[in-house]
């Protein structure tokens, strides 16, 4: 190869392999495929895995999760929205989907909204990440306002 030629870089193709295990479940293998998927940052491979198995049971709540983490990590913060509404409204509780509500609503500069889901999720968890963003986001508040 010259010093002018150039290298053409192409990332390999994810292959995901589904194997059920003894006492699993197809849903439990693609929550967990799914997870590994969105690990490796993956959303587009989880995807294909989640919608099959959420178009045979659309109230699983972990496999909502997951194809709410992967909207999140596509930017498809609409979808995303969507996803953990119906989780938060089906589990006020569930500190990961009031937090990741809260940021998709901070995405999408929507401030005010993300406040509240913020603010519940650091109580809830107390956690430094939950409460890192409530600060975050009510600084972005007050410079707007000042």
């Amino acid at each position: 190869m010259t010093e002018n030629e150039e290298f053409e870089y192409v990332a390999p193709a994810v292959r995901h392999r589904i194997e059920l295990s003894l006492g699993q479940t197809s849903h439990e293998v693609a929550f967990r495929t799914a997870h590994d998927l969105l690990s490796g940052r993956f959303p587009v491979e989880a995807l294909e895995i989640l919608e099959p198995a959420l178009a045979d049971d659309p109230d699983n709540i972990g496999l909502r999760s997951m194809r709410a983490w992967a909207y999140m990590l596509r930017a498809q913060l609409t979808k995303a929205e969507a996803e953990l509404r119906w989780l938060v409204e089906r589990d006020p509780s569930d500190a990961w989907s009031q937090h990741s509500l809260g940021r998709v609503l901070e995405r999408q500069d929507r401030l005010e909204d993300a406040l509240g889901p913020l603010r519940l999720a650091a109580v809830m968890s107390d956690d430094y990440d939950h409460h890192a963003a409530v600060y975050r986001v009510r600084n972005r508040l007050a410079q707007r306002e000042g």
